[in-house]
């Protein structure tokens, strides 16, 4: 039986936090597939596309390891965890907050289906205080992005934000 984890997220943009969560989860399962969500009322600075592409290079590394698929989603994640096959959901928690929204979120999701399995992931300590929010925030206003981000997607968000 392959074994099949879902990794649900906006990743606006995807940074070392996200990646480093997505090698780590690629250890457990033999197909990681990486859900972009298609979350307007987020208001991403890259369109859906964009999104997928930076996630398609930033996890090609990964594809050495195991099977990955990055795959644009709308809708429930449990129903698309279910579509895809997954029996387990990936997440990540940087802080105490994260872990209140996240019990809540993991009770509710049981309710819906309990095949699929809820597995966290403690960020890296080197990664812990990333969030994508924050990136775009500090991009835009002049800081160095490098220490949180790929080079490449680096290069994206700086001509995005208008500092190419």
């Amino acid at each position: 039986m392959t074994r099949v984890g879902f990794y649900p997220g906006t990743f606006d943009p995807i940074h070392n936090g996200h990646l480093d969560i997505m090698g780590r989860a690629a250890k457990l399962v033999d197909r990681l597939v990486i859900g972009v969500a298609i979350n307007a009322g987020k208001g991403p600075l890259f369109s859906l596309d964009e999104r997928v592409a930076i996630v398609e290079e930033a996890i090609a590394p990964l594809r050495a390891k195991t099977e990955v698929v990055v795959q644009p989603y709308e809708g429930l994640t449990m129903h698309f965890a279910r579509e895809m096959g997954a029996t387990l959901i990936v997440r990540g928690l940087r802080a105490v907050a994260d872990f209140e929204f996240e019990f809540q979120m993991t009770a509710m999701n049981q309710q819906l289906d309990r095949e699929i399995e809820t597995v966290f992931f403690m960020a890296d300590p080197r990664h812990q205080a990333i969030a994508s929010k924050l990136v775009k925030e500090i991009a835009q206003l002049g800081g160095e992005v490098g220490k949180f981000v790929s080079p490449a997607v680096k290069e994206r968000l700086l001509a995005k934000v208008g500092r190419s």
